[in-house]
């Protein structure tokens, strides 16, 4: 991935994953929405060093998915809450945690299921088009690139032509 200027900063996947595609990031966003918010939590929760979640932390809040929260002033201690941006990561974790399921879990099986609360069914999320309903698949969805969202392409004949988007021709 580049930084600054270029492609990566134009693509939408690369810009997210300069804020959770660190190691650990995705995890902790993972045990917010767990219930646990204290450093400390974390820490016995994941089995990270100190100084990697501090950073992560810092990342995170920094560019919105958390929020610290003041619980003790002595000495200072905060707690880390999910903002809107950070509650929007749910159906990223969901579709990882799907992924992993069907093609990694092995033997074991699945380590955690999901209930719809509601219905009290199992979820099986999917992804589904806003508008009509039906499921997303790749080979039913067009990307059209949009020159000059996020930055300048310098061959946008490139994006027609391959590198995974379709092209309106």
């Amino acid at each position: 991935m580049q930084s600054g200027t270029g492609r990566a900063t134009a693509c939408s996947i690369a810009r997210a994953l300069a804020v959770v595609g660190e190691r650990w990031t995705l995890s902790i966003v993972r045990e917010v929405f767990a219930g646990a918010h204290r450093f400390d939590d974390f820490r016995k929760r994941l089995g990270i060093a100190r100084n990697i979640l501090s950073a992560r932390l810092r990342t995170l809040v920094e560019h919105g998915v958390l929020e610290r929260r003041a619980y003790q002033q002595a000495p200072p201690r905060f707690e880390y809450h999910l903002t809107p941006m950070g509650n929007d990561l749910y159906p990223v974790l969901v579709s990882l945690m799907g992924w992993g399921d069907r093609w990694l879990a092995g033997e074991a099986g699945v380590p955690l299921t999901l209930t719809h609360r509601p219905c009290g069914h199992a979820a099986q999320p999917e992804l589904t088009c806003g508008h009509c309903g039906d499921a997303l698949r790749h080979e039913d969805v067009r990307a059209r690139l949009r020159l000059g969202a996020g930055s300048p392409m310098k061959n946008p004949d490139r994006a027609r032509h391959g590198r995974g988007l379709r092209s309106d021709s």
